[in-house]
């Protein structure tokens, strides 16, 4: 069985949501059969190259949010995350583009390492002080730590074209889906799961997709009693959700 997660390394939710659904697939009998894709999604598409600036001030200037609903958006996603193991610094980050991360993804999937780039960009990006927009460098230091070689992926970066198709492909695809948000799942083209739904719920979409071939059909809170798909976490052109709790 495939799942494929679109996602943007700009995305709390998506780091969040990551967490929860690891859990689901670590208790799910049938794991070892289990192929997971990550797809690319950017929040801001046309962010250009090195255009970056504290998340605190992207809040309130692209989304109208007050200083103090930004700030208190990222305390409650700090505790959100905190919640999964996940270490959060809600002072202090940036943001920018993504495209060359995404570009980066592609390139560790074909050569097996896009599971452990892909954490390297989240850790980077959510938990560690020094910004993961703070150039190439940085990027191919990452994919050092993922297991991949240095100059490869310094030869990816310097090439604007290289996996640039595969991202948009993505991207493309990700509409056709309907998915306007992140982080989406969509599990063996049966299923699809928007947010970041509790690990009860991914438990459940894993089962039914094992179990049953469909048409895509989402899989939310409600089916087990928790919130419906828009309370979950989940970020899309309007912003990122804050926790209610």
């Amino acid at each position: 069985m495939r799942v494929e997660i679109w996602s943007d390394i700009a995305c709390p939710w998506c780091y969040v949501g990551k967490a929860r659904f690891e859990k689901a697939l670590a208790a799910f009998p049938h794991r070892d059969r289990v192929e997971v894709v990550h797809r690319s999604f950017e929040l801001d598409p046309g962010r250009a190259k090195g255009d970056t600036q504290p998340v605190i001030t992207m809040l309130t200037r692209k989304y109208g949010m007050s200083e103090a609903q930004a700030r208190a958006g990222e305390e409650n996603l700090g505790t959100q995350a905190a919640a999964e193991g996940l270490e959060y610094r809600t002072h202090g980050r940036d943001t920018g583009s993504t495209f060359d991360m995404h570009r980066l993804l592609h390139f560790a999937k074909a050569h097996g390492r896009q599971d452990e780039l892909i954490q390297a960009l989240y850790r980077a990006n959510f938990a560690e002080e020094r910004s993961v927009f703070d150039g190439d460098e940085h990027l191919v230091e990452l994919a050092v730590s993922a297991g991949l070689d240095a100059d490869a992926a310094r030869a990816v970066l310097a090439d604007p074209s290289a996996h640039a198709d595969d991202v948009r492909a993505d991207e493309r695809e990700a509409a056709a889906l309907g998915a306007n948000g992140v982080p989406f799942f969509v599990l063996d083209r049966a299923f699809g799961v928007s947010g970041a739904q509790p690990a009860e719920v991914f438990t459940q979409a894993l089962t039914q997709a094992w179990d049953a071939r469909s048409p895509l059909r989402p899989v939310t809170g409600a089916v087990t009693g928790g919130a419906d798909a828009e309370d979950a976490g989940a970020c899309g052109p309007d912003g990122c959700a804050v926790p209610r709790h």
